[in-house]
């Protein structure tokens, strides 16, 4: 049988994952790995991680989207609406344009969190236009028999067919205290601090496991095998 190992919310640290990759020995051919969003922003190697996460997807990852990763589509898919490119900006997408050549002016997050001013439209250069189109191919969920695996959790009423997008990259607390559901739902976005004031991965009484160790605010990155419940991490 195999490892079932996921990993959630990288964003952007290239050498955190690979020592990560490492430490658990992962081999795509006695192991499914499985990466459940945010691979960019805040950190400071969005590009390679996603370089990385394309090259682990072609070789048998099972790859899904994250809410920073919806920003980044968005911001371009959406030029007539620039709170999208706004959004993005003040959550760390500036820190991720700069690895792909982009120059912004005003390159202070908390600028555009803050001001009223809108950004001016991006147009897509050849070396983002790649990882662009890689991420819009991703999937929102992955269910097993016994799990299910997502970025930010599931409406605790909605079918998971049902349910929007919007809702499986960005839901928190409706998640977090509503679910009764009978498979574990595997989940990151929300950092494991928010969760149970510590950082260690959160096992919710409602069979919900939380693995975002807040990478992205110098935190630790998680790995979780799913059928074990063995948890690797690097800091």
């Amino acid at each position: 049988m195999k490892r079932m190992l996921a990993i959630s919310d990288i964003h952007g640290d290239l050498d955190k994952f690979e020592r990560l990759l490492e430490m658990i020995q992962y081999d795509n051919k006695r192991d499914q790995l499985l990466l459940l969003g945010d691979y960019v922003d805040r950190g400071p190697k969005s590009r390679a991680v996603l370089d990385k996460v394309i090259q682990l997807t072609s070789e048998g990852a099972i790859t899904l989207m994250g809410n920073h990763d919806k920003m980044m589509i968005d911001a371009f898919e959406n030029p007539e609406d620039p709170l999208h490119l706004k959004r993005w900006y003040y959550n760390g997408g500036i820190k991720t344009l700069q690895n792909y050549g982009y120059e912004i002016e005003k390159d202070d997050a908390k600028y555009w969190y803050h001001t009223d001013e809108m950004p001016e439209p991006l147009v897509i250069n050849e070396q983002i236009r790649p990882h662009l189109e890689f991420l819009k191919t991703l999937s929102f969920y992955h269910e097993t028999d016994t799990h299910i695996f997502v970025h930010a959790g599931v409406h605790p009423n909605t079918t998971l067919e049902r349910t929007d997008s919007h809702t499986l990259v960005w839901i928190r607390e409706e998640f977090h205290k509503g679910y009764t559901g009978e498979k574990t739902v595997i989940f990151g976005h929300t950092p494991t601090k928010h969760l149970h004031k510590k950082p260690e991965v959160y096992f919710g009484e409602n069979n919900i496991i939380g693995i975002d160790g807040g990478c992205a605010y110098g935190g630790r990155l998680y790995c979780f095998e799913a059928a074990q419940k063995r948890v690797y991490y690097t800091e």
